[in-house]
C-alpha cells in the first residue's frame, strides 16, 4: 500500500518543472496523496499556466491561486480547501522571495522594505497558513507542516544576503509553531536542502559557484537533487515520522557537517 494512500494535502510554491515543491508534487502523488497546488498571479499568467499544466500530471483536485503577501488570498485559499475537502493532513509551504536590488547590493544597504517583504513571504506566511489549516488537520487527529530552508539561515553564504536572516525567522518559527500544535498531534519541521538550481536560486549572484563549492566541500561530494529533498519530504509527511517535530533536517550531502 502506498504510504500516502488516502491522505490530503496542499503544496505550496510550484513554480515549474525545476521546482522543490514540483518534484515533492510529484513524490507524493506517487505514494498516493491527493494533492491541491497553488500558483501565484503574474500579469502573463504564466505561472497560472505553468502549474495547471503540472497539476494535470499529479491528479491536482484543487489548482487555486494564493499571494501569501495578501491576507484575503490566503482566506480564500483555507475557504476553498474547507469547501473542497474538509480535512487536511499536510502542509507543504515551498516559498521563498526577495527584492533582485537587495540580494545584488551589500548586506547592510538591504532597504527597509526590501527586508520586511522577504520576512513576509519566507517567513510569516507559513504563520496564517498554519491558523488556517490547523482546525482541518485536527478533524484528521493530527497532520504535517512541512517547510524549505537553506543553510544561510546559520551561516552567512555570499550572496545569499537578507534571505539568510529571513530562513532564519522561518526555522525559528517553525520550532514555535511545533511547541504550540504538537499536543494536537499536528506536527511542524523544516527541510534544508543544499544548494538546488531552480527558479528561486537563479536570482542570486553567482549560483553556480555556489553549487560547485557545495559539491567540493560536501561529505559526499556532490550536490543534492530535487529527487532527494522530495523524498525527505514525504517521509515527513508520512506516518513514518509521527515522532518528529520542530527539527531542521539537513538533506545537503552532508555539507553542513563539515568544518571546511
Amino acid at each position: 500500500m502506498s504510504v500516502l494512500s488516502g491522505k490530503k494535502g496542499v503544496i505550496l510554491g510550484v513554480g515549474n518543472q525545476r521546482s522543490i515543491a514540483w518534484a515533492v508534487a510529484e513524490h507524493l502523488h506517487k505514494q498516493g496523496a491527493e494533492l491541491a497546488l497553488t500558483y501565484l498571479i503574474d500579469p502573463k499568467g504564466r505561472f497560472e499556466s505553468n502549474v495547471k499544466n503540472l497539476g494535470e500530471k499529479v491528479n491536482a483536485s484543487l489548482i487555486k491561486d494564493c499571494d501569501v503577501s495578501d491576507d484575503n488570498s490566503i482566506r480564500s485559499l483555507i475557504n476553498s480547501l474547507n469547501d473542497h475537502w474538509g480535512e487536511l493532513d499536510f502542509l507543504i509551504h515551498s516559498l521563498a522571495f526577495a527584492e533582485q536590488k537587495d540580494l545584488q547590493m551589500d548586506f547592510s544597504s538591504t532597504s527597509r522594505i526590501g527586508f520586511a517583504k522577504a520576512h513576509e513571504i519566507s517567513a510569516f506566511s507559513l504563520l496564517p497558513l498554519v491558523e488556517g489549516v490547523a482546525p482541518m488537520m485536527k478533524k484528521r487527529g493530527g497532520g504535517s507542516i512541512i517547510s524549505m530552508s537553506f543553510i544561510g539561515s546559520n551561516l552567512a553564504v555570499p550572496h545569499y544576503h537578507v534571505m539568510g536572516p529571513a530562513k532564519a525567522s522561518l526555522e525559528a518559527s517553525s520550532r514555535y509553531l511545533a511547541r504550540e500544535l504538537g499536543p494536537e498531534n499536528i506536527r511542524v519541521n523544516v527541510v534544508s536542502s543544499g544548494a538546488i538550481k531552480t527558479l528561486s536560486s537563479a536570482g542570486i549572484k553567482d549560483f553556480a559557484e555556489l553549487m560547485r563549492v557545495g559539491a567540493e566541500h560536501s561529505a559526499m561530494k556532490r550536490t543534492v537533487t530535487q529527487d532527494e529533498v522530495a523524498q525527505t519530504t514525504l517521509f515527513l509527511a508520512s506516518d513514518a515520522s509521527s515522532g518528529i517535530t520542530g527539527q531542521v533536517i539537513y538533506v545537503d550531502c552532508g555539507y553542513s557537517i563539515m568544518a571546511n
